[in-house]
This record gives C-alpha cells, sequence and structure tokens, in this order.
C-alpha cells in the first residue's frame, strides 16, 4: 500500500501545484487536498474536501481516509488574501493549533511536514552573517507573518515531544520566487519603479518555486525529521537584483518608504508590511548546511539562477541597468499604477 497523504491550503497555488506533483508519486496511493474554498486550478488526481482545519472535522477525516502524512501548507503571509489580519492570525494559529490536535488523535499518523519560512529569524542590523536552525531571531516580530510563523512553530515542536512516533519536518524555506510566484517579494520586484531604503544594500536569499515543490517530496518520501533550512547557494545584494531586472529604482528615507508602502499596500498593489520592509532593509541569510548533509536535497537553482529565471519571465527593463528614477518618477509610477487598478475596476 502507498501512502495517502493530506495536504493543507490548497486553494493557494504552491499547495495546489504541490499536491498535484505528489499525487504523481508511484510511492504515493492517495492525496486528499483540503481548504475552505475550492482550488482555482487543476488538480489532478487529487481528491479535493472542502474543509476548515480551525474546526474538529479535520480530525474526522484524517481518521477515516486513513491518512499517513500530512503536509502543512495553509500559513498565509499576507492579510489581503483572507480579509486582514485578525482572520489571517486566527486561520494561521488556530487552524494549526486544531490541525495538530487532529493529528494527536490520528493513531495511524506517521509523518507531519510544515511548510514554514526563514522569516521566523527576522531581520536586523544585528543578526549574523548566516542563521543556523537553532539560532533564534534577535529580535521577535511583534505582529504579522513572522509572528504566526514563529508561534506555528513553537507548537509543532510541542506536537512532536507528545507524538514522538511521528516523524516531524519542518522546512523554513528561504523566500519563494518563480516566473509564476505570487507573493509579497514577487509583487515588490514586479513594480515598474522600485523604491529601496536609503543607505543599505540588503543580501537576499531565494528559493526556486521547482525546488520548493522538490524539497517537499523529498520530505515526504525520507525518513529524515527535523528542522531545515532550504535556499539556493549564495546571496544576492539588492542592487545586484535591481540591474538584473534593468527596472529604474529610487532610494527613500525608511520613514518614506513606509509611508509609499501603506499607500501601494491599500491599493492592493504590493503587500508592504514592517516585516517586508525590514527584509528589505538588512536583509537575511540562512545557513543550509543540514539541509544538504543530513536531509540530503539539493536544490537545482542557487539564489542567483532563481531570480535570473524570475527576472527572465518578466521580459526586458523599462530602463537600462542601474538606472536610477528620481522621487518625481516614483510618484508619478504609482500614480499611474493607481489610475490604471481604478479604470479596471
Amino acid at each position: 500500500m502507498g501512502r495517502v497523504v493530506l495536504v493543507t491550503g490548497v486553494s493557494r497555488d504552491l499547495a495546489r501545484q504541490f499536491a498535484k506533483n505528489i499525487a504523481d508519486d508511484p510511492a504515493v496511493d492517495r492525496v486528499i487536498g483540503v481548504d475552505i474554498v475550492p482550488p482555482r486550478g487543476d488538480i489532478g488526481a487529487v481528491s479535493f474536501v472542502r474543509a476548515d482545519i480551525r474546526t474538529p472535522v479535520i480530525a474526522k477525516i484524517i481518521v477515516k481516509e486513513d491518512v499517513d502524512t500530512v503536509v502543512h501548507m495553509s500559513v498565509i503571509a499576507t492579510p489581503g488574501d483572507v480579509g486582514g489580519r485578525a482572520t489571517m492570525k486566527e486561520l494561521n494559529v488556530i487552524g494549526t493549533m486544531q490541525l495538530l490536535a487532529a493529528c494527536q488523535r490520528a493513531p495511524g499518523l506517521r509523518h507531519l511536514v510544515v511548510k514554514s519560512t526563514s522569516t521566523v529569524y527576522g531581520a536586523t542590523s544585528r543578526d549574523p552573517a548566516m542563521f543556523t536552525e537553532e539560532m533564534a531571531p534577535r529580535r521577535l516580530a511583534r505582529s504579522g507573518y513572522a509572528t504566526d510563523a514563529f508561534e506555528v512553530e513553537g507548537y509543532v515542536r510541542g506536537f512532536a515531544r507528545r507524538r514522538p512516533d511521528v516523524r516531524v519536518t519542518m522546512i523554513r524555506a528561504a523566500n519563494v520566487i518563480g516566473p509564476s510566484v505570487q507573493s509579497p517579494t514577487s509583487q515588490y520586484f514586479r513594480l515598474p519603479v522600485i523604491p529601496r531604503v536609503l543607505g543599505f544594500d540588503p543580501r537576499l536569499q531565494f528559493l526556486h518555486h521547482d525546488d520548493l515543490m522538490a524539497v517537499l517530496g523529498h520530505a515526504v518520501r525520507t525518513d529524515v525529521h527535523g528542522t531545515f533550512n532550504v535556499a539556493g547557494d549564495g546571496v544576492i545584494l539588492l542592487s545586484q537584483a535591481l540591474r538584473r531586472l534593468g527596472r529604474p529604482s529610487v532610494p527613500l528615507p525608511g520613514f518614506a518608504l513606509g509611508s509609499l508602502g501603506s499607500t501601494l499596500g491599500k491599493a492592493g498593489l504590493v503587500d508592504f508590511s514592517p516585516e517586508q520592509q525590514r527584509f528589505l532593509t538588512f536583509g537575511r541569510g540562512v545557513d543550509t548546511t543540514r539541509m544538504r548533509e543530513v536531509l540530503g536535497f539539493e536544490p537545482r537553482y542557487t539564489t542567483a539562477g532563481a531570480f535570473a529565471d524570475f527576472a527572465d519571465a518578466l521580459g526586458p527593463g523599462l530602463h537600462s541597468p542601474g538606472r536610477l528614477a528620481s522621487p518625481d518618477t516614483v510618484l508619478s509610477g504609482v500614480s499611474d499604477m493607481l489610475v490604471g487598478r481604478s479604470d479596471r475596476g
């Protein structure tokens, strides 16, 4: 008998694509995708079950379907996707708590894989060059996605202590990027005029979309457990990324960037949360030694290669690489975007 895998959050693209991919694995017998709304695209051989992981019904599904592997991918990064921060918090934290409670009561469960994020480390001026899995953030986030991810990981570690018979694998993925990825980071780099923080040139790490799919599949298939940083080799500076895009940029003081980000966020153009601004100020790097030596996974794309694939899909930049735009150009570009969005609405 092959494995029976349950994937949460399949209404969103990453989880939907992973569920569809893992369903084609010959070692997997069945895949059940759950979410509160149906997936938007094709899910192939995946069986979709409309269910809210915040309710006890998820426990009945796990037991009824003889699920032995749960892949938790429904931690949401942006409040706009679900109607606000309060709902986002409830889905992320309360949803995870209920899912883990269901897993606790499932005697047939053997493996739990959780897609986490390197955002749990935060981004400050006092950060080490590279975070290892044993390190904690230098400053705990007070709100937002980073806080939710940090709490989720705490609950997962508690579950691992209560159910030592279950292999628990947490994948702390770097910022995922790729031609089809929609995320705060990809939205930022898709802006026609890109603002950046005056006086800072952060180091960035990326994980290609295809490598995220591959590492989650690898985690399902192997008996390795633990927490793993996962990212493409190397780092790139924000200035290098902007030159690669060939798009105009403008340096702004942090407070001005925050105000501009708030305007863009309210218009639904890009999520520019305080944690996103800190990331674009200080950057972040993670050590991936355990990924290779313990998990046994090697990404296909380097950080630079992942970003190049994303940039190539966007096409030629609006201006020659490295050219700076004036603040007036930025405001004009923002105005054009807002007008265009209003016309479409």
